[in-house]
């Protein structure tokens, strides 16, 4: 029985793909889930396998051509499946007739009897392979970058074992084991985009068949035995090295196809011969001549500045934005075209504020909590919102509304290891100085790292930039959507001023430069309400008055 294989869907909005390579023939025969060929969307380079076992009888599309999602790609004979069973028990024929009754154009099949007996443990290993289904790991999120895989396949999992670290353009965040298992395919090769609601790999759970892993070595081995001697069979083909598949990411084809290379003639030094970007650039740098059995040469050529700079320019090097530093950028554009900024700034008088702090230092070290100026920052800029709540509000897209929040979630911008993240500390109006400290500590600590949740990124309404941590003195912060105001704190200095008496004294000064929505904040509101702010700074005791 012939029957058409039709392309299903590879990712969401994706309606049709770019046929890369096929990786059978037609007259070849297949095996359940061996892989058939390469297509390229518009996001990654999907591998598509076999549903069916049988004999290709044809292929719908060439090399580069474009194939529709929900059409046929190729057809299968799978009656060739049922052949196959029927000669198994023939096995014990001798070797001297099996010419005289199959074709020579038949040859692969000749693989068939010994393989037949393994049919039923490898069915039931792949019966009880499940794939895991990335979930929801943020509101608003579809997709994610595979940044790391912490397991290989062949790898045994425990239960809630870190898998795979993926990025958002929110956080980092880390996938554990949902159960106990051995890990059969991963989906994604690192860099790659992953879809939320999709597979992101294999697992053969410990309790779904007990027999399964030893049941898929065995075949394994049994299977690579009879293959060995016929390498001409249709099935050792897509393992064979001189297949001239080529393992590399579709930014890589791509920059092949831009110097017009014939990517299955690069030399890949990656696993299993995968070929990276710096493999295409040196190909080409070479003149494109090299072959596989020159790469120590290369190598040797490339160590050597002086001849490489001679040979050909320096390439540029491209990267991606993706992640927290593509939404930074999208966020920042936002911000940029449709709001309005002003700047308004100022210094503090933050001499009293650090002796407050020393003081206190000492008790909360006790208690294991590390006491900055930022908790007392943010306690008085609560404070401060509390009579200005405009500069605690937000406005609808339009403009015609202003939407004043019931509470101060304060935002702090960290430099992180994956780009500027600002998580923020909800409902500081409700919380003490020892309280906000240790959320301070907290969130600082997860966003360096990047791993941040996304309810720590979400529901700010003003934010703290503190440059002064990096040496920086004045800055115009660029307002955080919705949000529309931002500060930013300089770097403290000691530096001479006259007090009340007329006598230079020396104070610790800390400059602040405030950025306003100026379409509902205006100069002299932004001024009242930082000068109240700064009162709380300059005199802490002052706070104690409005503290509830």
């Amino acid at each position: 029985m012939i029957k058409d294989f039709i392309l299903p869907d590879i990712g969401e909005g994706i309606v049709e793909c770019e046929l890369v390579e096929w990786l059978i023939a037609e007259g070849d025969r297949i095996e359940e889930d061996q892989p058939v060929a390469d297509v390229m969307t518009d996001k990654a380079l999907v591998q598509i396998p076999a549903p069916h076992a049988g004999r290709v009888t044809k292929l719908y599309y060439q090399q580069g051509d474009s194939a529709k999602v929900h059409s046929p790609l190729f057809a299968v004979d799978m009656d060739e499946e049922t052949d196959g069973a029927v000669a198994a028990p023939q096995a014990a024929t001798p070797a001297a007739t099996i010419p005289a009754t199959t074709p020579s154009v038949n040859a692969p099949s000749v693989a068939a009897p010994v393989a037949a007996p393994l049919a039923d443990p490898l069915a039931t290993a792949t019966a009880a392979t499940v794939d895991f289904i990335l979930p929801d790991i943020g509101e608003g999120i579809i997709e994610c970058e595979v940044v790391e895989w912490l397991v290989a396949e062949g790898d045994r999992l425990e239960e809630d074992q870190p898998v795979v670290d993926v990025m958002t353009d929110k956080a980092l965040v880390q996938i554990p084991a949902p159960r106990a298992g051995v890990v059969t395919k991963l989906y994604f090769a690192q860099g790659e985009v992953a879809k939320v609601h999709g597979p992101l790999f294999a697992l053969l759970p410990d309790d779904a068949v007990a027999a399964a892993p030893a049941a898929q070595a065995s075949a394994a081995a049994e299977v690579s035995q009879s293959a060995a001697p016929a390498p001409s069979s249709s099935i050792a083909q897509p393992l064979a090295s001189s297949s001239g598949k080529a393992l590399a990411s579709p930014a890589v084809r791509r920059i092949a196809r831009e110097f017009e290379l014939d990517i299955s003639q690069v030399p890949g030094s990656g696993k299993n011969g995968r070929v990276f970007k710096e493999d295409i650039l040196r190909f080409q740098q070479q003149g494109g001549q090299q072959q596989a059995g020159q790469t120590a040469a290369i190598d040797a050529v490339i160590a050597t500045p002086a001849v490489v700079a001679s040979a050909a320019p320096a390439a540029i090097r491209v990267e991606k934005i993706r992640g927290i530093k593509a939404a930074m950028a999208r966020q920042m554009t936002l911000s940029a075209s449709t709001i309005p900024h002003f700047t308004y700034g100022d210094e503090v008088d933050v001499t009293a504020l650090l002796a407050l702090r020393a003081q206190l230092k000492i008790k909360a070290e006790k208690q294991g909590i590390r006491l900055t100026l930022m908790p007392f920052i943010m306690k008085a800029l609560a404070l401060a919102v509390q009579e200005f709540p405009i500069l605690n509000s937000q406005v609808n897209a339009d403009c015609t509304e202003i939407h004043y929040q019931p509470h101060c979630n304060i935002g702090m911008a960290v430099d992180s290891k994956m780009g500027l993240m600002v998580p923020n500390i909800k409902k500081v109006e409700t919380l003490n100085i020892l309280q906000i400290a240790q959320e301070v500590s907290r969130l600082a600590e997860a966003a360096r790292s990047g791993r941040v949740s996304p309810a720590d990124l979400q529901g700010g309404t003003i934010s703290i930039s503190n440059i002064g941590a990096l040496g920086g003195t004045y800055a115009s912060p660029v307002v955080n959507p919705p949000e529309v105001a931002i500060v930013a704190l300089g770097k403290t200095q000691t530096l001479p001023r006259f007090n009340a008496q007329g006598e230079v004294v020396a104070r610790s000064l800390m400059n602040i430069s405030w950025s306003g929505d100026h379409r509902i904040i205006d100069g002299g509101t932004i001024a009242r309400f930082s000068l109240l702010w700064q009162s709380y700074l300059e005199d802490p005791s002052a706070m104690l008055l409005d503290l509830s």
